[in-house]
């Protein structure tokens, strides 16, 4: 579940990525003026998407990522309103598509080992570290240590994985970041 689930969100940054790429592409449908607003604040989104991947929730505290995105889509949907077409309905389609990536990235991120796994999880590694117990009991091996060192590995892995934000193994936002700096003037 862990494994499934980190490389769920490797696919969302890409899936991201393309969809932010697209609409800052995009934004060449737009006036000018718009257009170039358009892009500045995507630079802001993305910066604020790698900060997100980073585990840094409000890395700017002057910048509300929820502000970028209001005034992100007030400007399309100002643009779109002004002179309504079919052009800039894709582009405006292509805004929608940024925000609704970045909520999957979001659900992926807050789907994680239910605790009723774990539950199960360390009642397996508990009785079966009993039942080796009580069979090698009389005999003192090194063996009896084997199964708890190789369960309490197993156990700090998939705890690893399954945590997005802490830990050894996390989603690093390469393609955000060369994004980033692809999106630069």
């Amino acid at each position: 579940m862990a494994v499934s689930r980190y490389d769920q969100r490797k696919n969302y940054e890409e899936a991201e990525v393309n969809a932010i790429g697209t609409e800052f592409l995009r934004a060449d449908l737009f006036p000018t003026e718009t257009a170039n607003r358009v892009r500045q604040l995507l630079r802001q989104y993305v910066d604020q998407r790698i900060d997100f991947y980073r585990g840094n929730k409000v890395a700017s505290p002057s910048v509300d990522p929820k502000t970028v995105q209001d005034e992100l889509w007030s400007t399309v949907i100002g643009a779109g309103a002004a002179q309504p077409n079919p052009v800039l309905a894709l582009a405006i389609s292509g805004m929608n598509d940024v925000f609704n990536t970045q909520a999957d990235t979001r659900a992926a991120w807050l789907n994680r080992i239910p605790t009723a796994a774990w539950a199960l999880m360390a009642l397996i590694a508990i009785f079966s570290n009993l039942l080796l117990g009580y069979r090698d009991r009389s005999s003192g091996s090194l063996a009896l240590l084997v199964l708890p060192v190789i369960a309490s590995i197993a156990f700090f892995l998939i705890a690893d994985i399954d945590s997005p934000y802490l830990g050894v193994i996390s989603v690093v936002p390469h393609n955000l970041t060369s994004t980033s700096e692809a999106m630069k003037p």
